[in-house]
């Protein structure tokens, strides 16, 4: 950790919803002037697309240590909070990234593939990491240690599985069945990788539906916002000072539930992670400036 360079991950499984919380990361960065490194959690990925491809016929996931670079992840974490400095890449998930990354590089790289690794620019405020694996910890590896500020994007694992099957069918062309078979093949990964992460986060945001999810392999909607509630739990609420009177008063319909989680109404989600995130992120910043 570091409070001359911080590190703040963003963590959740496929479907989660962490786009949400990206975005809200960019308000705060926008407004405030903030220089942020973002790294992609996708280019810490061991294979390309069509060797992956492979490695799953052998029931390998992208959710366990086979298939990600684990140390390179948790080296560039510690690099940058010691240096500010690092090396990053970027997995090109379509032809509109690789045209981008390709006329930037002068690189021929297609669809699936990684590019280079090229050096973080100096100069940055902050590391922000978006992906799957923000936490992690396995073996002698704790990329977790690095972290100043993990946040956590749990919906229940009904409504994360209703997300992926809507997103992979509609977005990725996948047949319902091809996506339920992943969902299955990930699920050791899933228990051993993914949900130990959200133990070792500062914040967790949880969605839960309030309406039926009970069979989310039949489901054809994506509950609404309005649809849901956000359940906000603070691992140490004093490590951040939350007021969370405040947040009360400033969300309405929102109540505690717990001495440390407040539950908000879905259609705030936003709302509420740019009030609770943005005076953290200030402060890390006067920190930064201090040290």
């Amino acid at each position: 950790m570091s409070k001359k360079h911080p590190v703040v991950a963003v963590t959740g499984s496929s479907g989660a919803g962490t786009t949400t919380v990206k975005r809200a990361f960019e308000h705060i960065f926008l407004r405030e002037g903030i220089n942020a490194a973002v790294i992609e959690g996708d280019s810490f990925h061991r294979y390309d697309r069509v060797q992956m491809r492979e490695k799953m016929k052998g029931g390998m996931s992208h959710f366990g240590p086979e298939a990600n670079e684990f140390g390179k992840l948790g080296d560039l974490f510690k690099v940058y909070g010691e240096t500010g400095l690092g090396e990053k890449r970027y997995y090109l998930h379509s032809e509109e990234e690789a045209a981008e990354h390709n006329a930037r590089l002068g690189t021929d790289k297609k669809p699936g593939e990684f590019t280079p690794w090229e050096p973080i620019p100096e100069g940055t405020d902050l590391m922000f990491y978006e992906g799957l694996h923000g936490l992690v910890k396995t073996g002698d590896m704790d990329v977790s240690q690095h972290v100043d500020l993990g946040i956590g994007v749990v919906p229940v694992v009904n409504l994360e599985w209703i997300q992926k099957i809507a997103r992979d069918n509609a977005e990725r062309g996948h047949s319902e069945e091809a996506i339920v078979d992943t969902i299955m093949r990930r699920m050791p990964d899933y228990i051993n990788h993914i949900t130990p992460q959200f133990s070792r986060t500062d914040i967790n945001f949880q969605r839960v539906a309030t309406v039926d999810t009970s069979n989310p392999f039949i489901a054809r909607d994506i509950p609404t916002p309005d649809e849901s509630f956000v359940v906000i739990r603070f691992a140490n609420p004093d490590k951040f000072d939350t007021d969370f009177p405040y947040l009360i008063n400033m969300i309405p319909n929102s109540f505690m539930s717990r001495r440390n989680t407040i539950v908000v109404p879905g259609g705030k989600m936003g709302f509420a992670m740019e009030i609770i995130l943005a005076p953290i992120i200030d402060k890390m910043m006067d920190d930064a400036k201090a040290d």
